[in-house]
């Protein structure tokens, strides 16, 4: 296989407000648990890819937490998302999209983060309602089950310096779609646990495509994978604990029908660096390597 094209979506200038929206539940008697919240999104209609509790690889690994709670979660709508990412093929870095769950060690309140709309648009370079539609069932859940919850946004960041979505080409040969999709993701899987990425959950687009009987699957093949780094989400929990919006981060892996070209792309680091206005130098340098060790997994196994 050739070497690959890296393609950079067009960064736009954007003020960076209201990128990351916030729920804070009074969790004074500990009522409130992960599980609750993952239940209040399955009884809305969404689709769930993991929970995962983090508290235990931060003890493990660097022997402690500030949290009495953080959860990575993954949500997807099966009908809107499908409707989106099948329309618009960068969308499918929010299938499935995160939400962060954190509570710390002295607060009373626990707290639940997630990209607004508007960040979702930023990053994909996509307008469409339907993003817009998401967010409010993403409310509604939130809103019906915790009515006394508070919102807010994020304060204002740094524009963005760099590209918020990473996005590399391949031209394939005349290998059946199935065949340049397996020995790509074997090379993909095999590529992340030496650099410390791990992947928690991985998802079938395509398969989800198929289902709604109103659309016409426009791939050949459309997967999606949970990839998160322990050191990067730690570090940055330190600080800006919100910034779990961005974990773990969605890595689409899709051909278009009658395309002779594979595409695999994930969001930038640099979302979090503006959009969470991360600026602790340790996080920092941390989100930069990850950044540089996720491009060079990409270009080593299309050489």
């Amino acid at each position: 296989m050739k070497k690959i094209i890296i393609s950079l979506v067009v960064l736009l200038l954007y003020t960076v407000n209201a990128d990351i929206r916030i729920f804070d539940i009074d969790n004074t008697n500990s009522t409130v648990k992960p599980e609750n919240i993952e239940k209040t999104f399955r009884d809305n209609g969404f689709e769930v890819g993991i929970n995962n509790e983090m508290n235990r690889p931060f003890t493990k690994q660097f022997g402690k937490t500030d949290y009495k709670i953080f959860n990575l979660l993954t949500i997807y709508h099966p009908t809107l998302s499908m409707e989106l990412v099948n329309k618009y093929p960068n969308t499918g870095i929010f299938v499935p999209m995160s939400i962060g769950i954190y509570q710390g060690t002295n607060e009373k309140d626990i707290h639940i983060s997630v990209l607004s709309a508007k960040a979702q648009e930023k990053i994909t370079s996509v307008k469409s309602p339907i993003f817009a539609q998401i967010e409010d069932k993403i409310t509604k859940a939130i809103m019906t089950t915790f009515p006394n919850a508070k919102q807010r946004e994020t304060l204002e960041g740094p524009n963005p310096t760099k590209p918020l979505l990473t996005m590399f080409e391949m031209k394939l040969g005349n290998n059946k779609p199935s065949e340049d999709k397996d020995t790509f993701e074997m090379s993909l899987e095999s590529g992340f646990e030496p650099k410390g990425f791990v992947m928690p959950a991985f998802i079938n687009v395509s398969e989800e495509i198929n289902k709604n009987k109103n659309l016409k699957n426009t791939y050949d093949f459309y997967d999606t994978y949970s990839i998160c780094k322990l050191e990067v989400i730690y570090n940055v929990a330190k600080t800006k604990p919100e910034a779990a919006a961005f974990a773990p981060c969605t890595t689409v892996v899709y051909k278009k029908k009658g395309e002779k070209k594979l595409f695999v792309g994930f969001p930038s680091v640099y979302n979090w660096l503006s959009s969470a206005a991360v600026v602790e130098p340790e996080a920092t340098r941390v989100l930069l390597k990850a950044q540089n060790d996720f491009e060079t997994i990409l270009k080593d196994i299309t050489e």
